[in-house]
């Protein structure tokens, strides 16, 4: 039966025409945006000049109205073959969702048509040094001063810091809120907006190619407009937000695996000892079918929960933190097996497969642990 349980042929040629895009223009840099610890520049305009950039955002505010699979599709494809470059429109995503969810339609006319044409970019800035999965704990605040807000406070682990344009910043607007999680309110930010500021470079394993800073808001005016949502549900629109976006957490895990065994395949067929290809060997044979049926299953989970969260699924939230745990486990499995495949040569620079296993660790950690993702799913479980 066609049709039946497969994707669609717009989402097939999707996939076809983003990793022709990443195979040409962004993996020939990969190695050296690694090494170099830089921007993925070239990544950046090449996304951008062919729309992929931002698929998700809608026709209305001049974008490319994609579905949730398409944008995973194009996460993994970039993820393939640089895991930094796919922080570009994973973090696009991950910086408007909040807008999309709970802004208000001079908020998404003020911030989308720009993410969209490329113009622009969107960090996220919920987390705090002492307030990780702890979310409720932030002590970043927000005063009402007449047409304004003011922000205070610093925020911790900003992907695309610096490169961005617009961040969505979780501030504390009723400190006195009887539940705190009732008290935390959704910004948009912009980075000259006055106050606003950017910290250094964190010195990480892996995603070098993506910045990752703190951001400081010291007495940073904004008007009192560009608040998303309601005084006192941002942490509601954060937590939704984060189950449209762990499924592109997972993609962007399955990309990582699918590009190491994808250069697993090609070493093991040229590479010969005791004269035949290490290929032949039962064992490597072995380890090549456990890697592509565990990227098979991660695949299906990560597609399976994108489109639940398109659909509005009452199991969406479920779903998300078991493709997002499912898929970056499996990253880091099949990343670490990739390595012992290549041998001395896998530790060493010279192949794609240790930026791989480093890049691929982040994924069981950022957009909630994978330890999180655990309790998530089990309350999800057992409510029923």
């Amino acid at each position: 039966m066609v049709g039946l349980y497969q994707l669609s042929e717009e989402h097939e040629a999707l996939r076809e025409a983003v990793r022709a895009l990443a195979e040409k223009e962004i993996a020939p840099h990969a190695a050296e945006v690694d090494e170099q610890e830089r921007y993925p520049v070239e990544a950046r305009d090449a996304l951008a000049r062919s729309g992929f950039n931002a698929v998700h955002v809608p026709e209305e505010y001049d974008g490319q109205g994609a579905d949730a699979v398409a944008a995973c599709i194009v996460i993994e494809e970039v993820a393939r073959v640089d895991a930094s470059a796919s922080l570009i429109p994973a973090v696009n995503k991950l910086g408007t969702q909040p807008i999309l969810l709970s802004g208000s339609e001079e908020v998404k006319k003020l911030v989308l048509p720009s993410i969209a044409s490329g113009e622009a970019s969107a960090s996220y800035a919920l987390s705090e040094r002492e307030a990780g999965s702890d979310t409720a704990s932030m002590r970043t605040r927000a005063l009402r001063d007449g047409d304004t807000w003011v922000l205070n406070g610093t925020k911790a682990w900003i992907t695309n810091a610096g490169e961005s344009t617009w961040y969505t910043v979780m501030a504390v607007t009723d400190p006195n809120a009887e539940k705190k999680a009732n008290g935390i309110s959704a910004f948009a930010v912009h980075k000259d907006d006055p106050g606003f500021t950017v910290g250094p470079k964190e010195r990480k394993l892996g995603i070098k190619g993506s910045p990752t800073c703190e951001i400081y808001l010291e007495n940073c005016v904004i008007p009192a407009e560009r608040i998303i949502g309601a005084p006192g549900t941002g942490l509601k629109t954060a937590l939704r937000t984060l189950d449209h976006t762990r499924p592109t957490i997972g993609a962007q895990a399955v990309g990582i695996a699918q590009g190491a065994l994808d250069a697993s395949l090609a070493y093991v067929k040229d590479r010969k000892q005791f004269g035949q290809r290490i290929a032949d060997f039962q064992g490597v044979q072995f380890m090549l079918a456990d890697m592509g049926m565990k990227i098979e299953a991660a695949r299906h989970l990560v597609y399976t929960s994108a489109a639940a969260s398109e659909r509005g699924d009452k199991r969406a939230g479920f779903i998300a933190s078991a493709a997002k745990t499912y898929a970056s486990d499996i990253a880091m499995e099949v990343t670490t097996d990739a390595v012992q495949l290549f041998g001395g040569a896998g530790y060493t620079k010279d192949f794609p497969v240790e930026r791989m296993m480093r890049d691929a660790k982040i994924t069981q950690i950022y957009e909630g642990t994978n330890q999180i993702q655990r309790m998530v799913m089990a309350r999800a479980l057992l409510k029923g």
